[in-house]
């Protein structure tokens, strides 16, 4: 409907010029009492160019005895007597009085005028009187044809162009609607028990069991799974829960849980978190003997550096400082791509990234996994360093497939991993891990070097999670082996080259 007005309001606009001169031009002539040339004839050299139509016929001229003169095809050129602009027609003759010899050259056919008939041409036959409406109509039908249709091909230019704007202006919409709507699935919200208690369909599917709590698999009102983490209500005071919701609550890194809601409806408290269908890191390296891993080498050390760049957020990548003191393989969750992402968050303690020590009344985390001053200060301060101890053992264990202190292995010497791996590297023996080319005993060496450099006995000899990142992402042959973290504090004094910096620049 809008093309065909602007299609009608363009020939109406056409015809209109037709009938009203344009600005500026003027009605003039060749002499007093001459025939007044206006619209749509012109007079050239006394009126512009745009005051009258650009067709031959239309362009009148003076001859030198100030005649109005007529030109037409085959250099036919008649005399203006006068113009009838009302009902379109001019009268025109011959200058030597002889207009049939005129007539025998002219083709009105070649020409915008048409002959007129009618009584003054019959009782006159030295005057003629021409039409100029059929040629009027011509010209501006054609002119008006072409330009209707070339702004009728920019009016579906413009609809269509609009088009894909409104398109592109929805498609917008619906992206910061889903925006906003997984914002607010990003920020965590309150549930009641009732809703926890709905959404695990009465705790129907039980996921796992800690000191803390059980976990069980829920489902949203979207359809989307999520671990629900129902905590006891007769350990501690609050405190895990509080840490858990405080510092999750502000993480949002590819490699650290997602916290989606939470509960706190009177003794009853839950966490519900992003549901990770693989479960944890702790089932694919501490599995039974001989059940391979459904990963090889490669994606061992791409989730190594997925972790490494998640604590490495928590220590810089927020606000505050987050020190998980919890870093192990059960608490190293996987999705279903594999990717790993770092969860319970209940030991966490929040500091500011200017102070290089935190104060605790007692110690935190997991045996095995507790760096030695959260144990006894004399080996230093407790701070970021703790975690990246955490993640040296950890390391190790992902390089062994086993738990760092093992029993059950049947070389005495082989009890402590940490230790026996160290020997073997500073012998410049092969590692003994089963590996299947040269490519994968370089990811393992390399796992290994950075998993010693983080078990330092003290922190000042560890690197920093950012320097760790780097020696992952780097070349093997770009590390150096570390002290030993198992000699006495005599034997590393006497070892240490003097002022002996880390492999790789610290923060």
């Amino acid at each position: 409907m809008l093309i065909i007005l602007f299609h009608f309001f363009l020939v109406s606009s056409a015809a209109a010029v037709a009938l009203h001169p344009p600005d500026g031009c003027q009605p003039t002539s060749c002499k007093r009492g001459g025939p007044s040339v206006r619209f749509p004839f012109r007079l050239k050299g006394l009126q512009p160019d745009h005051c009258g139509y650009s067709i031959s016929g239309f362009n009148l001229t003076c001859n030198n005895d100030h005649n109005t003169v007529l030109e037409l095809p085959q250099s036919v050129k008649l005399l203006v007597k006068r113009i009838d602009y009302k009902n379109q027609r001019i009268r025109v003759y011959a200058e030597d009085g002889c207009l049939q010899n005129q007539l025998q050259n002219l083709r009105l056919s070649l020409s915008p005028f048409n002959l007129s008939s009618g009584p003054d041409y019959d009782r006159q036959p030295g005057n003629m009187t021409l039409t100029f409406v059929q040629g009027v109509k011509t010209k501006l039908l054609i002119s008006g044809l072409s330009v209707s249709g070339f702004f009728l091909v920019m009016s579906l230019s413009v609809l269509l162009w609009m088009h894909y704007l409104r398109k592109k202006e929805k498609d917008a919409e619906r992206k910061i609607e889903q925006f906003l709507e997984d914002y607010k699935a990003l920020k965590p919200s309150r549930y009641s028990y009732a809703d926890i208690k709905r959404i695990t369909f009465q705790f129907k599917e039980k996921l796992g069991q800690g000191g803390y709590g059980t976990v069980f698999k829920g489902t949203l009102s979207n359809d989307v799974s999520v671990a629900v983490k129902v905590l006891n209500n007769f350990k501690g005071n609050g405190e895990e829960f509080i840490n858990e919701v405080g510092s999750m609550g502000r993480i949002h890194h590819v490699n650290v849980t997602r916290l989606v809601s939470f509960c706190a409806d009177g003794y009853n408290r839950a966490l519900v978190y992003e549901y990770l269908p693989n479960e944890s890191l702790e089932k694919f390296i501490f599995g039974d003997k001989g059940v391979d891993r459904p990963f090889g080498w490669e994606k061992l050390h791409e989730i190594a550096l997925g972790i490494a760049k998640g604590i490495e957020y928590l220590h810089q990548g927020c606000e505050q400082r987050i020190l998980h003191f919890d870093i192990k393989p059960h608490n190293i969750l996987l999705d279903e791509n594999f990717n790993p992402k770092i969860s319970d968050f209940g030991l966490a303690k929040l500091c500011s990234k200017e102070q290089s020590a935190v104060s605790m009344t007692a110690a935190r985390g997991t045996m095995g996994y507790i760096a030695p001053e959260v144990l006894s200060r004399n080996f230093g301060s407790v701070s970021y360093k703790s975690d990246v101890y955490s993640f040296g053992m950890l390391l190790l264990e992902m390089v062994g497939g086993r738990k760092n202190i093992d029993v059950k292995v049947e070389n005495v010497s082989q009890v402590y991993f940490p230790e026996w791996v160290y020997n073997r590297l500073d012998k410049g023996e092969e590692l003994g891990i089963r590996t299947e080319d040269e490519e994968h005993d370089k990811i393992a060496n390399k796992l290994t070097i950075v998993g010693l450099w983080c078990i330092q006995w003290y922190p000042v000899d560890r690197p920093s999670m950012k320097s760790v990142v780097q020696m992952l992402e780097g070349e093997v042959e770009n590390l150096t082996v570390p002290p030993n973290p198992f000699a006495s504090k005599e034997e590393m004094k006497a070892k240490m080259p003097i002022n002996r910096e880390l492999p790789t620049i610290s923060e």
